[in-house]
């Protein structure tokens, strides 16, 4: 899977998921290029959500929440992702 193809289904399933009023996601993959481990079929993202939902809740269950609507993708695609709510 390339990384267009993997923002875009991250994008879908939270809009599909989560009440959201705008969400960015960035490809952050070069930041962690020359590690050791790196594995280049894995990326790391930085998801910044606006969603008043997401406010509502503290940030652990927050953070479940999105852990659950990604799991296939953080299980086979995704190494790192951060998380920001707005």
């Amino acid at each position: 899977m390339d990384i267009n193809e993997l923002i875009a289904i991250v994008k879908k399933k939270i809009e599909e998921n989560i009440s959201i009023q705008n969400i960015q996601i960035e490809d952050k993959s070069f930041l962690h290029k020359n590690h050791r481990g790196n594995d280049k079929n894995k990326y790391h993202l930085k998801v910044s959500i606006t969603s008043n939902e997401l406010r509502k809740m503290g940030r652990i269950e927050s953070n479940k929440l999105i852990y659950k609507t990604l799991d296939h993708e953080l299980k086979n695609f995704i190494h790192s992702i951060q998380i920001l709510i707005n």
